[in-house]
């Protein structure tokens, strides 16, 4: 179980404080999701969603970047 949760509504990691996803979490999902990768962007976009209506405030280039734009 990982510590780099999101913490909600600012969407910080829990473990580090950096934006979540943060570097380590992102490393982490890859790992979890390395035989289902469409499994994963699917899971991130899902956030992507949940983090639009919390971040409301931020330009929407910022989270679907966090979110979306680094899937792969």
């Amino acid at each position: 179980m990982t510590t780099h949760g999101p913490v909600l509504p600012v969407w910080s990691c829990g473990g580090c404080g950096l934006p979540w996803p943060c570097p380590t979490r992102q490393c982490e999902l890859r790992a979890e999701y390395a035989d289902v990768p469409v499994s994963l962007a699917l899971y991130l976009a899902a956030q992507f969603v949940d983090a639009a209506r919390d971040l409301a405030h931020v330009p929407a280039g910022h989270p679907h970047h966090r979110f979306v734009g680094r899937a792969r």
